[in-house]
């Protein structure tokens, strides 16, 4: 269990005594019939920290029970834990249900995204890349996640506080290893683009060279744009841009010929890279051009 951040813990705590639904659970069924938690471990941990059995403590790791603090709706109970409530208050906490969905070992790993998506409602909804972190979980999954973390990718997005800890970094990784391996295959649909890419990698680790191409590109990029992947002083990276930039900064590495690095500044404002990622860009015509674009202004 993560070190528990006990003002978000009793929240979830207030909203279930309100009468609100906790997210639902997700499990995966194991090839021995057991089941696995792939989404609500963090909830099922604060409500075992809240009831604090000195069981279910030692299962989760937490030396005391969790004492409600920060409450806003519910301020009378700030400074209680459970033993503290009424009996019939404790009742009705402990009976309140949680809706689990279960996928079997032989679900599609397409449908099992679907069911992600239209089920998980209810509290503060997944982002699509962390239902693909659930869903298509692997060796690949595993090395996004820790190329997100690489200090001169870090460097070339900047996220909206809300998107720091969503798995918008790791899409944007996974961005960059879908579009550079197959971006003349992209029609129109983003989320189904990086579906099925994720689907076909799961099981494969990420190949030596493409981590290779995947650090000389951010190398490259974070000596040579000091405020990241940003158009003027907006402070947001846009993800068409990213997509242009990154991939096509991949490509001209690829190649082998000189990269003309003073053009990637330029390039950032360029106008008619501009074209290709504003506006209806989400088309196979945009993509390549974004991407082909930028590959060709630093070989030429």
């Amino acid at each position: 269990m993560p070190p528990p951040d006990e003002s978000r813990e009793s929240q979830l705590i207030e909203s279930v005594l309100l009468g609100i639904p906790v997210p639902s659970l997700f499990m995966a069924t194991n090839s021995d019939s057991t089941w696995e938690i792939v989404d609500g471990v963090q909830r099922l941990g604060t409500l075992a920290h809240f009831f604090g059995s000195a069981k279910l403590l030692k299962k989760i790791h937490r030396p005391v029970p969790l004492k409600i603090e920060g409450l806003d709706k519910l301020s009378a109970l700030n400074g209680t834990v459970h033993e503290d409530l009424p009996k019939s208050v404790q009742l009705m906490f402990s009976t309140r249900p949680i809706r689990v969905t279960v996928l079997n070992d032989k679900s599609d790993q397409n449908v099992r995204f679907d069911l992600f998506e239209r089920l998980n409602t209810g509290g503060i909804s997944l982002t699509n890349q962390e239902i693909r972190n659930c869903v298509f979980r692997g060796p690949f999954n595993e090395d996004i996640k820790k190329l997100a973390l690489d200090k001169n990718f870090v460097a070339m997005i900047n996220l909206k506080s809300g998107d720091l800890k969503n798995g918008t970094a790791e899409e944007h990784a996974l961005r960059f290893f879908a579009f550079y391996d197959s971006y003349k295959s992209f029609d129109h649909s983003v989320k189904d683009f990086l579906n099925d890419y994720m689907q076909r990698s799961a099981l494969k680790k990420i190949s030596p060279s493409l981590e290779k191409i995947f650090k000389q590109t951010f190398i490259l990029l974070n000596r040579n744009l000091p405020k990241g992947v940003v158009r003027g002083n907006r402070g947001v990276t846009p993800v068409n841009l990213f997509e242009g930039i990154v991939v096509g900064t991949a490509l001209a590495i690829k190649t082998g010929k000189p990269i003309s690095e003073d053009k990637l500044a330029n390039l950032l404002d360029d106008e008619k890279l501009r074209t290709f990622t504003t506006g209806a860009t989400n088309t196979k015509k945009s993509v390549i051009g974004r991407i082909e674009y930028v590959r060709d202004a630093l070989i030429n």
